[in-house]
Order: structure tokens, then sequence, then C-alpha cells
């Protein structure tokens, strides 16, 4: 989970944030981006939502695994390749299910729709160790990395392929916002200090 989305300690503050903005923000605070023209990011994140709203829906063939350790890392889920497995971490999930309700997003996010969306996200992840995926993501998104005359190499784009899990997940769940929301809102309510009653 990208701890640069939670600009603020106040979780429903991102609420009035697009998703759109909140895509951009994740690149901004991506190593390698630091500094480049905010209009750059916005097209690179309208593309890679575009692309993964687009990609095809399909099941998750890789193996799936409960963790209850994820809060404190804030981890929702986590996709590994070998052997093709997803640890979802049922302790962060149960918090993202309840800060929905303290917020009341349950109009966006439906009971149950955190694990389906952790899931989705991961599955999309999947498709992302496929060459052709990565291939044609990079096609979407257009960075030129090197160009020697007519031949022209593309670069990857990292936080890209997050950004474009994100768009999938909302798509394949029908969920009102991106979880990008949903994740800001998590850092900054795991990360805010405790209060003292």
């Amino acid at each position: 989970m990208n701890r640069a989305l939670a600009a603020t300690a106040d979780p429903a503050a991102h609420q009035a944030t697009d998703d759109l903005d909140l895509a951009v923000r994740l690149l901004a605070g991506t190593p390698t981006h630091e500094g480049r023209d905010p209009a750059l990011l916005r097209r690179w994140a309208e593309a890679a939502t575009a692309f993964g709203a687009a990609l095809e829906p399909g099941p998750c063939r890789a193996r799936i695994v409960e963790r209850a350790d994820g809060l404190e890392e804030l981890l929702l889920a986590r996709y590994t390749s070998r052997p093709a497995t997803v640890e979802i971490y049922t302790d962060t999930v149960d918090r993202a299910e309840r800060l929905i309700d303290e917020l009341g997003w349950r109009a966006w996010y439906p009971v149950g729709s955190v694990r389906a969306a952790a899931l989705a996200h991961e599955s999309a992840h999947e498709h992302f160790h496929h060459k052709e995926t990565r291939t044609a993501l990079k096609e979407a998104i257009g960075h030129t990395a090197l160009r020697l005359g007519r031949l022209r190499v593309l670069a990857h784009v990292a936080g890209a392929e997050e950004i474009a899990a994100h768009a999938y997940a909302r798509t394949v769940c029908g969920l009102g916002r991106s979880p990008l929301l949903l994740t800001a809102a998590l850092a900054a309510a795991v990360g805010a200090p405790r209060r003292e009653n």
C-alpha cells in the first residue's frame, strides 16, 4: 500500500479527491517520478486506468492463502509468482470494512467488497506476469525510453501496473469508487496517531 496516498491523517479528507487525482498522487509518490511534470503523470494515470478497466475479467488462478498479519505493514493482499499465490490479509480487510462503515461509504463499497477487490487487484497483477499484457500496458502509456530513427523502445512506468490493477478491481467488482480511495483512507486511519481516551 503506497503511503504517499495518505497525505492527511484524516481518512475522510480523501473523499473529495477524485480517483484520477489519487492515481496521479500515487505516481508522484513513486520513486523515479520525482520532479516529473504533473500533466505527464496525469496522462500516464489516465492511460493506466483505462487499460486496467478494459482488461478482460477472469478468475484468479493463483492459490489463495489467508493471513492475519498485514495491518502493521498496510497490506490488504499480495501476489507472488513462484508459486502463483495471493495472500489475503484478513486483519487489514476487516479494518477496511469497519472504516467503510465509519466513513459512511457503503454505497461505494458493499459488504464483502474489500476482499473481492483485493483478490481482483492481485488477479490483475497475475495478468501482468504475462509479457503480452505488460507490453500492451507500455503501448497504452506510450512512454519512450529510447528512440533511434524509426526504432522506439517503450519504457516501464513505475506505478502504472498498480493503477491499472485498482481500475481492474473497481470495474470487475462494480465499485462506486476506486479502491485507491479506500487505500488512501486506510493508510491515513492506520497511520494516524492513536488518541488516548
